[in-house]
């Protein structure tokens, strides 16, 4: 039997947990005997066990001697909040592990392959292997860079219009590209957006979906405060204002504006530094708080703004195909040239996605 199938339930599973593991990486593993799975298990929380023990305890006995593991990331061979993976793997007398992608963590790379090998257990590597690293693009860049991935995300014209023209509905996409929206919403643990959009658009930054409404952090990027005193904006006064974070410069912090934020039930982080430095010290506070990912949802000028500064690491494009916006809104690449590394494009309708790496 290849070895692929397994692979392929092992990432549905995983993809089981979608957004709900951060900091931890999304990971499945199943258990085959005579080329037949006989058990499943997938990572659904950061704290609980990891995927390879779910799936041995679902198979409730000692594996039979031609039993294979086929788990997406390489297990882990230190302990943290759960033992070590290889361990369990050893204890178990597995024989046989597949694996699709290495796990990029410096504390394991490599390092779990070379103990079951050391073991004398055979070991299959890359199996479905991009898919499997891609799943945790999040997790990879956050647990190599020290950061959090800041995906910049924006819905566009063809001509680069984010801003549909006067008297034109105000979606630019359609509502496959739309619904795709949310799922990535679901997978972020922040969305992010100016003080500029929160007041033109008051926007909900939720994820919503079958399953219900769920709430990420949703960070408003607000230098100056401008937003305190507001009413009627739903980040500040919905079931979910505990998720929301005011971001601003804590030399433009006026007592009166966050004792506003206060009393309305928002949290405020005055960052120290200039204007110049409140993005870094922004994704150095978010890396503090072990938020792997940030998806933001820019205006034309800010998305400019990240492009030019190189302070977007990827992109999320949405394309309408039609032309024209508002004559007064600048394109959202207005003046800059933004390839993309390891690019995917993903048709929704007749709308497209564009993603990748910038840089």
């Amino acid at each position: 039997m290849s070895a692929e199938p397994p692979m392929r339930r092992a990432l549905e599973l995983a993809r089981g947990a979608w957004g709900r593991t951060h900091p931890n990486p999304m990971v499945g593993a199943v258990i085959t005997e005579g080329g037949v799975i006989v058990a499943e298990g997938f990572h659904a929380a950061a704290g609980q066990p990891h995927a390879e023990v779910m799936a041995l305890r679902a198979l409730g006995r000692p594996p039979k001697p031609d039993a294979v593991l086929h788990v997406t990331l390489e297990p882990c061979c230190t302990h943290g909040r759960t033992p070590p993976c290889v361990d369990a793997i050893l204890r178990a007398g597995l024989r046989t592990v597949v694996i699709g992608a290495t796990d990029p963590n410096p504390a394991h790379a490599g390092k779990g392959v070379q103990l079951l090998r050391a073991a004398g257990v055979a070991v299959v590597e890359g199996v479905l292997g991009e898919e499997c690293a891609e799943l945790n693009f999040l997790f990879n860049h956050w647990i190599t860079v020290g950061r959090p991935l800041l995906a910049l995300k924006v819905a566009a014209t063809l001509d680069g219009k984010l801003v549909p023209a006067p008297g034109e509905p105000r979606d630019i996409t359609g509502p496959e590209a739309r619904a795709d929206v949310h799922r990535w919403r679901r997978l972020f643990p922040a969305i992010a957006v100016t003080a500029d959009t929160l007041l033109a658009d008051n926007p909900r930054l939720t994820a919503r979906d079958a399953e219900g409404e769920h709430a990420p952090v949703r960070f408003v990027l607000d230098r100056r405060f401008r937003s305190a005193g507001r009413a009627g904006l739903r980040l500040f006064t919905d079931a979910f204002r505990g998720r929301t974070i005011v971001v601003g410069l804590a030399g433009g912090a006026r007592a009166a504006d966050l004792a506003w934020y206060e009393a309305e039930g928002v949290t405020v982080w005055a960052l120290p530094g200039e204007e110049a430095d409140f993005l870094d010290a922004w994704a150095e506070r978010c890396a503090t708080e072990g938020l792997t990912g940030v998806l933001i949802e820019a205006g034309p000028r800010f998305a400019s703004a990240l492009l030019r500064e190189g302070s977007a690491d990827y992109l999320f494009a949405y394309v309408a195909p039609r032309l024209g916006g508002d004559p007064e809104s600048p394109t959202w690449f207005e003046g800059v040239d933004c390839p993309l590394r390891a690019g995917k494009t993903t048709l929704f309708g007749q709308d497209a996605l564009f993603r990748g790496y910038l840089g």
